[in-house]
């Protein structure tokens, strides 16, 4: 930590410098944040408690909910917080503790959201052979993975910014320590850190999207081949949860970190998006639009009922 000795802590701007807005987001983060942490854990508790979604698709997304409630957790309680404080400052060691989970929850989410795209695949084209394709230890193994590899990719981009020099400016134009909005106060040539950021997150980023294209792809060929109605509609019910979660997450994700850091509402608005926003969405999308959830939260209540 010593090219960080000429300072000790970061400001963060915040989302907005008006107490009464201020007042109003905090109810509305702090709903947010309610609604995230009891929509994942309740995703999780039925999975874990009904044996009829002790399948890949539901192991899959009970990690997708537990990296949901990390990423919510590593930004929300400190931007609570802050809408509460008139100094809103962050030392520099709790501001690269937050890049790196920020990277770690981010990228594992992005690397599961690949993985079930995988999934979807096997069971629309290859749903004879689906026990064979997606086998148990596949799924472990495609979990491990991922979080090995979102892992190792906060470690690099968390590095990058311990060889950063800040010197004088403080003040983060951000409402969390995002990488991006450390490039403006470092006193020290950012243009190498720019590039491997850059590089990182496409590799990151197209990697995981990729194999979630041409699964899509092939999963959109196989639905149109089926010549009912009623079995293209079941088929695409079975993945149309899925892609709304990429089109959420991988929308706001990539704009976010493909875009020079600006500071402005539209940068604070898509990390709002998917540091928050999809976190909260996820369990309601898999819960209202799938009728397994549904049937399994009807047994579950009529147990304890």
């Amino acid at each position: 930590m010593r090219n960080h000795s000429t300072i000790t802590e970061f400001i963060l701007t915040g989302l907005s410098d008006d107490p009464h807005i201020q007042a109003l987001l905090f109810v509305l983060f702090l709903v947010i944040y309610l609604l995230t942490v009891m929509g994942n854990l309740t995703m999780l508790l039925l999975i874990r408690a009904d044996s009829h979604l002790h399948t890949p698709m539901y192991f899959f997304l009970s990690n997708l909910s537990f990296v949901d409630l990390c990423f919510s957790c590593v930004t929300l309680p400190k931007l609570l917080k802050d809408l509460l404080s008139e100094k809103k400052t962050i030392s520099v060691e709790g501001c690269l503790t937050q890049v790196f989970f920020v990277f770690f929850s981010s990228g594992t989410e992005a690397c599961l959201l690949s993985v079930m795209a995988y999934d979807r695949y096997a069971a629309i084209c290859h749903p004879l052979h689906y026990g064979q394709v997606i086998s148990t230890q596949l799924c472990v193994r495609l979990v491990l993975i991922s979080w090995g590899l979102a892992c190792l990719n906060a470690f690099v981009i968390v590095l990058l910014a311990i060889s950063l020099d800040f010197c004088d400016a403080q003040t983060i134009h951000h409402y969390t320590c995002e990488l991006p909005a450390l490039f403006p106060l470092s006193c020290s040539d950012i243009s190498v850190v720019t590039n491997i950021l850059l590089c990182s997150s496409l590799l990151h980023g197209l990697g995981t999207f990729i194999p979630i294209f041409f699964s899509y792809a092939r999963i959109i060929s196989t639905i149109l081949s089926i010549s009912s109605t009623t079995g293209r509609s079941k088929a695409f019910s079975t993945c149309s949860s899925h892609l709304i979660a990429v089109i959420l997450f991988f929308g706001s994700g990539f704009l976010c970190y493909l875009m020079p850091p600006s500071g402005s509402s539209l940068d604070l608005l898509l990390s709002v998006q998917y540091s928050a926003v999809t976190p909260m969405l996820n369990p309601l999308i898999y819960s209202l639009k799938n009728k397994e959830v549904k049937a399994a939260v009807k047994r579950t209540l009529g147990k304890h009922l």
